[in-house]
């Protein structure tokens, strides 16, 4: 797997992915950009689960 297998990861859902942890971690563009692909997708699951967890304390006050 050379290049790291940007060629083959669709833009949009990338941008997806940046825009909800730059958003979330309050991380910079570099600096997501700089994480293996594997720890992004860790990092996407693990604060998924956060905002889960903290939406269903909203809702059930």
């Amino acid at each position: 797997m050379g290049g790291g297998g940007l060629g083959r990861y669709a833009p949009d859902e990338l941008w997806q992915e940046l825009a909800f942890l730059a958003y979330h971690l309050h991380w910079g563009f570099d600096q997501l950009l700089d994480l293996e692909h594997g720890d992004r997708i860790r990092l996407l699951t693990e604060v998924g689960s956060l905002n889960e967890r903290a939406w269903q304390g909203v809702q059930h006050g």
